[in-house]
């Protein structure tokens, strides 16, 4: 099985959807790079800075996520017990989704169990 080549940053194969949403993909990136700065996260999704700073507000006001000031920084954690907030996913817990994107396969985040 091939996989099809990666749509430049920002923007979907065929240029009208993706499965997840950017709230998602801020998830993920803060996961992987929990001291990661605004600008940076940006860059790598293709969203401007302000876009990320609203959903990072979003995540944490939800306890998706908690911020702490490190020096001059701020550090991410997430919530892995947390549960999606659709009625049909509602059973499944984040640390799920950070696990099935996790680039070591054997690296899990511990679950909500």
């Amino acid at each position: 099985m091939t996989t099809p080549d990666p749509a430049p940053k920002g923007e979907s194969p065929n240029g009208r959807w993706t499965f997840l949403t950017n709230h998602a993909r801020v998830l993920l990136e803060l996961a992987r790079e929990p001291g990661a700065r605004m600008r940076d996260v940006a860059d790598h999704i293709g969203i401007t800075e302000r876009a990320v700073q609203g959903i990072v507000a979003d995540l944490e006001t939800a306890g998706y996520l908690t911020k702490v000031r490190v020096g001059r920084r701020n550090r991410y954690t997430i919530n892995p017990a947390s549960h999606f907030r659709h009625q049909a996913e509602a059973l499944h817990f984040v640390g799920d989704l950070l696990n099935v994107f996790a680039h070591d396969p054997e690296a899990h985040v511990i679950s909500g169990d």
